[in-house]
């Protein structure tokens, strides 16, 4: 095979694994000699902790241990990827429902469950914040204990941090016509297959994690930093999750079972339930307030907005994805004015994480939905109105940030025709039509280490983590395109840190452009070394030898990688090792940290049916059109955006996390949160892909794995305005919210 590889549908490396079952998660794993783990936790929220009686739970038949925040020196260790502020164990106080106040191992995992039931703890419940609004209320309890929070002006308050974006003058300037509104985004879960499961091995000179996080070498530092060895002495294996979708992107439990496990010295392996997993971490909720003026020919004049996302008892990383999402709120317009003011609130919730469209989801519904808002009152139609405020291929929109890397146009457009915009519709039945853009990573930092071997195969080793997005077969075909080497005898070596080289993060769609770029370049470095192989064995000039893949050109003949290894090499072997890294350094002073290395850009088209009568409303139709630069496998391009689709309409027709007064989940589990299942598919699904080339990946390509969840929400509340004649701003869009607005708006109300 050659470079032709690139850009076609190449099958799943691993994909029959999955389908026949025989592939190794970290739930599979058994290690010898191993204990199970149960939790133990509170039926509130916040409580205060009173005491722990471990007794009776030690007295069940093959109970080895009890941990609580008592038998753990002081201060607790907390970690976090940007602030160290959760507990690897609760102590003194529970911040959600859920938090772990105990564990406890035992050797089977019956045992586990019967003793942990047996745990008794005796708190008092404490008052709790549960919404932005009492969040922010400045008699709220706090959620948080200053001690724990960093010096500044809001380490006495809820709100984490607070970012201010903008240019121009939002208050000097005037539009002909603003529209107000209030938006508000639900709690969600990530709900992939496979639940959380992690297991510790203490070994002779450190501990082996195994957990199915997207980031290991993350993972790496902060178990290295709980219990203050070197990283070196920490091994993080991590098996391919059975889906993320940012859920797994940074640590949970891994710490606490890492800390258990060296206490007893034995290895230690602990699974969630379905339930827990709701407990253990969603997506961050919000309100968004914007104001929207316009000109009456539809020319956007400025975006006013206020974003307050629900973030939960921990940081994580929502401070990121609220600063992120937001620097970019006003969308992917041309838009003079903006101001923009966004905050990260605690909560006694659940702690957020990133969630497939890092927090742009969130603001999008509001923006999108403004946009419509805007038509309508200046009798516009939804898609010329979009047209006119996008930005040239060029065109900085930003300012000082990177401009349009595309003709976004074409996207609309093309969304709009595969629709059918205009043409006539049958009764109850509406559209929608949405843009959405979502900033590709900041920084990055990818390396690569590639062997080819004597007999023409390859083992390409890399940090990146393959959640089912692809990784493994788009990076084999790009290690395939520069080598020559046919996809089959290519494997890819991921998942262990002691095996692979560093990789930043699996995510913010970076991999492909990253850690592909990186491989490309380890695979051009051999090239490089052929030739000198060949120049030395055939006594040729370097300078007279070219190398396509899987060949090398001598003056008067080609000989084959495998041929010039096998006579460079025939009577003492060896292999040629390619080494290649793509990185992203930061930007002093840029809000972010660094510009976007690229746009994700999508626009999203829908068509559905409203029953009046009962609210019920059904998706006929919804298009994805995604600017992908390149499409290294169109297949996985597909998958990915109609995926990320489907995620789109769960969030944006029926899942949510229901609070009772004490902040406790419930419908935590499968039966009560629902997510979308064949039934709840659109009819017609369609993803469509635009290669411009533009992007700074193997042969332009772009990411492309979140796209579609962006403005899923935005046009199917077009849709349903246009079928129901109601716009709802609250998500997500149930038969009920649907059949109330259309009775109240005919009641007059």
């Amino acid at each position: 095979m050659s470079e032709g590889i690139v850009g076609k549908p190449v099958n799943r490396v691993g994909g029959p694994g999955r389908v026949m079952g025989t592939q190794v998660y970290v739930g599979d794993v058994k290690l010898p000699n191993m204990l199970y783990t149960r939790l133990v936790h509170l039926d509130c929220a916040h409580a205060r902790i009173l005491s722990i009686d471990t007794r009776e739970a030690l007295t069940v038949p093959g109970v080895y241990g009890v941990l609580t925040g008592e038998d753990i020196p002081k201060p607790i260790p907390r970690f976090g990827p940007t602030y160290q502020d959760r507990p690897i164990i609760a102590h003194g106080t529970t911040q959600f429902h859920g938090e772990p106040v105990a564990i406890v191992a035992a050797e089977t995992e019956h045992g586990a469950a019967v003793a942990a039931s047996r745990v008794k703890v005796d708190y008092e419940e404490l008052p709790a914040v549960f919404t932005v609004s009492r969040a922010l209320d400045p008699s709220a309890e706090l959620v948080q204990d200053p001690s724990i929070r960093r010096d500044g002006p809001y380490r006495y308050t809820n709100i984490l941090d607070q970012w201010t974006f903008g240019w121009g003058d939002v208050e000097k300037c005037s539009a002909d016509e603003v529209i107000e509104n209030t938006y508000t985004f639900p709690m969600g879960n990530h709900f992939a297959i496979e639940p959380f499961a992690f297991l510790a091995e203490p070994t002779t000179d450190g501990i082996t994690v195994y957990s199915a996080i997207q980031n290991p070498n993350h993972l790496q530092r902060i178990i290295a930093g709980v219990l203050e060895m070197p990283q070196s002495r920490v091994r993080v294996i991590t098996p391919d999750p059975g889906g993320a979708f940012g859920g797994k992107q940074y640590p949970k439990y891994e710490p606490l079972l890492a800390w258990f496990s060296l206490r007893l010295g034995r290895p230690l392996r602990l699974e969630l339930t379905l339930e827990e997993s709701f407990q253990a971490v969603r997506r961050t909720s919000a309100e968004v307030r914007i104001r929207t003026g316009v000109r009456y020919d539809g020319t956007l004049v400025f975006q006013d907005i206020e974003s307050n996302y629900l973030i939960g008892a921990y940081a994580d990383i929502a401070a990121r994805v609220v600063s992120k999402a937001n620097y970019v709120g006003a969308g992917p317009y041309r838009v003079p004015h903006v101001r923009i003011l966004a905050r990260g609130i605690l909560s006694h919730t659940v702690p957020s994480t990133a969630f497939r469209g890092f927090g742009v989801p969130q603001v999008n519904w509001a923006v999108e939905s403004q946009i419509d808002a805007a038509a309508h009152k200046l009798g516009m139609d939804r898609v010329e109105i979009r047209r006119k405020n996008l930005p040239a291929r060029g065109e900085v929109f930003i300012p000082d940030n990177l401009p349009a890397d595309g003709d976004w146009a074409e996207s609309l457009q093309k969304a709009a025709d595969a629709l059918g915009w205009g043409e006539p519709l049958k009764e109850g039945c509406g559209r929608g039509i949405a843009m959405g853009m979502k900033m590709g990573a900041t920084t990055g930092a990818s390396y690569s280490v590639v062997r080819l071997h004597m007999d023409g195969s390859a083992t390409v080793s890399a940090g990146t983590s393959d959640m089912g997005q692809g990784a493994r077969t788009v990076l084999t075909q790009i290690a395939s395109g520069e080598l020559g080497v046919p996809v089959g005898k290519i494997v890819m070596a991921m998942g262990d840190t002691t095996g692979v080289p560093f990789d930043l993060q699996s995510s913010a769609s970076r991999s492909t452009v990253f850690m592909g770029n990186a491989i490309a370049r380890a695979c051009r470095e051999i090239k490089e070394q052929m030739k000198y192989l060949a120049s030395e064995y055939y006594d040729v000039p370097v300078d007279s030898i070219t190398v396509s893949p899987g060949t090398v050109h001598l003056p008067d003949r080609d000989r084959s990688f495998e041929e010039v290894l096998s006579d460079r090499f025939g009577k003492v072997p060896g292999e040629v090792i390619g080494v290649g890294s793509a990185r992203s350094e930061g930007v002093q002073d840029h809000p972010l940290g660094g510009h976007a290395a690229f746009y994700e850009l999508v626009c999203i088209a829908s068509e559905v049916k409203v029953d009046k009568e009962t609210g019920e409303m059904d998706i006929d139709k919804l298009i994805v059109v995604g600017d992908v630069g390149k499409a290294i496998n169109p297949q996985h391009v597909a998958m990915q955006d109609e995926g990320a689709a489907v995620m789109g309409v769960g969030h944006s027709i029926m899942e949510h996390y229901i609070l009772d007064d004490r902040g406790r989940i419930k419908n935590l589990g499968a039966l009560d949160y629902r997510i979308p299942t064949t039934k709840d598919i659109p009819g017609v699904l369609t993803s469509i892909h635009i290669e411009n080339g533009e992007g700074p990946g193997y042969q332009g390509a772009k990411g492309c794995a979140e796209g579609g969840i962006l403005s899923t929400s935005s046009s199917i509340g077009g849709a349903v305005e246009e079928a129901a004649g109601v716009r709802i701003r609250d998500l997500p869009l149930t038969p009920e919210r649907i059949w109330k607005a259309i009775n109240n708006m005919e009641e007059g109300v």
